[in-house]
């Protein structure tokens, strides 16, 4: 049966451009356009039609009609459907990319029939997909978020605070901890709001909205170029739309002066 091929040379993607439409190979065989399949991943399907996600080496060069394209800058060219699978596949492709050989004995690895796993030929450790959990907060004082600008952010931009969870560290615990480190600020109210994949390469994004309780700002230079409050009618450059992070801001904004109810 054909499936949709989401072909992943690092984070980029194999599609073929007419206008402004994108396609993505459809076909039973990825030979067809050049590409073993040996270790390619099911990753689910769109309607009725299977989908799978292949890793193909650095130096491959994309068929001719066909071009390697950046998932994320595919946003808004594509559904959010089809861009959901495209992420995942590319979580599953950087896995199996870095878990070729076994890293207890350093043999080969090969695909687990029945579950999504590597299994070493020689030891038989299973290695399974890595997951990064980190939080991310929208912090609010009055009318006003937190909003800061983090030294590996492109000019001008800024978003809410966001950190990876530590080893035995509640989300909560880290929410306190990453604001309080990067910013000075002490934090209540704590309440989820949403979670994203984010499989740049491997995290899940967990959202909170918190109330700020106590501290004025003091950035840690290590991290923090800048941060300040941010009324919801001037706001900075933000992140892409497609991100939590602006999702928990736009939430900001919509019910700013209005109790902030969601």
């Amino acid at each position: 049966m054909p499936s949709y091929w989401f072909i992943l040379r690092g984070s980029e993607l194999l599609v073929a451009r007419d206008g402004a439409s994108i396609d993505l190979p459809f076909t039973t065989d990825t030979a067809d356009l050049g590409m073993p399949s040996e270790r390619a991943h099911f990753i689910g399907t769109i309607g009725a039609t299977p989908c799978r996600a292949l890793g193909v080496p650095a130096e491959t060069n994309a068929p001719a009609g066909w071009a390697f394209e950046g998932v994320r800058s595919l946003f808004g060219s594509i559904s959010e459907r089809f861009f959901a699978v495209a992420a995942r596949a590319l979580e599953v492709s950087e896995w199996d990319r870095t878990h070729r050989f076994c890293g207890s004995c350093g043999s080969p690895t090969g695909l687990k029939p029945g579950e999504r796993a590597l299994e070493c030929t020689a030891c038989g450790q299973l290695s399974y997909p890595r997951i990064s959990p980190a939080v991310i907060v929208a912090v609010i004082r009055g009318e006003r978020i937190l909003l800061a600008r983090a030294r590996r952010f492109p000019p001008g931009l800024y978003s809410v605070l966001a950190g990876f969870v530590e080893p035995g560290e509640t989300l909560e615990e880290c929410v306190a901890r990453e604001v309080r480190e990067e910013t000075g600020i002490e934090v209540r109210d704590l309440r989820y709001f949403a979670s994203q994949p984010w499989p740049f390469p491997h995290s899940l994004m967990v959202a909170f909205t918190a109330e700020h309780e106590s501290g004025e700002i003091r950035v840690d230079p290590a991290e923090i170029l800048d941060a300040g409050w941010y009324a919801a009618d001037s706001l900075p450059r933000l992140p892409d739309p497609i991100t939590v992070a602006r999702k928990l801001i736009d939430w900001f904004a919509a019910g700013a002066g209005q109790g902030r109810s969601r």
